[in-house]
């Protein structure tokens, strides 16, 4: 039997340790950004979520005018196979699989669709423990100063790596972002900088509406469905940040974390009145993720 990786990373049909892998300097994602992606947690062997990860793959490559070389059976294979191949014995079976197709490699460097030339796909499998989902979580807030097609999961991240970074230097987890005015409402929350945002309210789980300006998250989805199982009301509609800093609770969502509870925004406490909903929604999703990756329940 081949021996497990310890990581792997994947290039159009090529594959060795990420840190012995290398990519052309042509490739379009390093000039422009010039793709899409998708990422989510895998366990023992069993990809969380695939079909919705798979199906929102491709309609990002559709957004953007990317033709993916691979129908979508041929793409799950892959991704399964390579997920195979990695020692995940020190991680309790688990891992963390993300995926991307650019739109290839050319010369010379030019902004337009480059003609006859093969998209390219990349693949890394990472062994990672599942975040603790029950930690508890700093927040801060700033401007959205993203363009206009954030339900694309484009590979043009930089404004969300700076609001991060911000994060980060505040002593945060993530940051919230919120457009100045949009719909008519001043400060509406969009989404993080790498997480959708949610709040529960009297009782009410409360997310911004899938536009142009929000991600159409896999963990949201997830999260909707697990309230509608527990009878809690959901409510897609714009909010301010001002209602968020209200909330009964502020909630973060992520294909590596389902939903972690937010204490904080710039410094001020937030939430902390709905416990026993909370816990219920979040033993809901966890419970999910196990019965869901259990071995033969591919």
């Amino acid at each position: 039997m081949e021996k497990l990786l310890k990581n792997l990373g994947y290039y159009n049909g090529k594959y060795d340790l990420i840190e012995n892998m290398s990519v052309p300097m042509t490739d379009r994602v390093c000039w422009f950004g010039d793709g899409v992606y998708d990422a989510t947690a895998t366990r023992n062997g069993v990809i969380y979520c695939l079909e919705d990860h798979i199906d929102r793959f491709y309609r990002s490559a559709s957004a953007v005018e990317i033709e993916i070389p691979y129908t979508k059976e041929e793409l799950k294979d892959l991704l399964s196979d390579l997920v195979a191949r990695v020692d995940v014995s020190e991680t309790d079976g688990e891992a963390f699989l993300y995926w991307q197709i650019t739109r290839g490699a050319n010369i010379p460097r030019n902004h337009v669709f480059p003609e006859g030339v093969k998209a390219s796909l990349w693949v890394t499998v990472t062994p990672r423990r599942l975040a603790d989902v029950y930690r508890r979580a700093r927040l801060i807030s700033h401007e959205d100063i993203r363009y206009f097609m954030c339900n694309i999961k484009t590979l043009c991240l930089l404004p969300s790596v700076i609001a991060s970074e911000k994060a980060k230097r505040a002593g945060a987890e993530e940051c919230v972002l919120y457009r100045r005015e949009a719909d008519g409402i001043k400060n509406r929350v969009t989404e993080g900088a790498h997480t959708n945002v949610h709040c529960l309210k009297n009782g009410v789980l409360y997310t911004a509406p899938l536009d142009n300006l929000v991600l159409p998250g896999i963990a949201r989805k997830n999260l909707i469905k697990v309230c509608n199982r527990l009878g809690v009301e959901v409510r897609e509609e714009p909010f301010d940040l001002e209602f968020l800093m209200r909330a009964d609770e502020v909630m973060l969502s992520s294909s590596s974390n389902f939903c972690i509870v937010a204490t904080h925004i710039d410094g001020t406490e937030v939430g902390g009145r709905a416990p026993e909903l909370l816990k219920s929604i979040q033993d809901a999703l966890v419970e999910d993720y196990l019965n869901s990756t259990n071995k033969g329940d591919k």
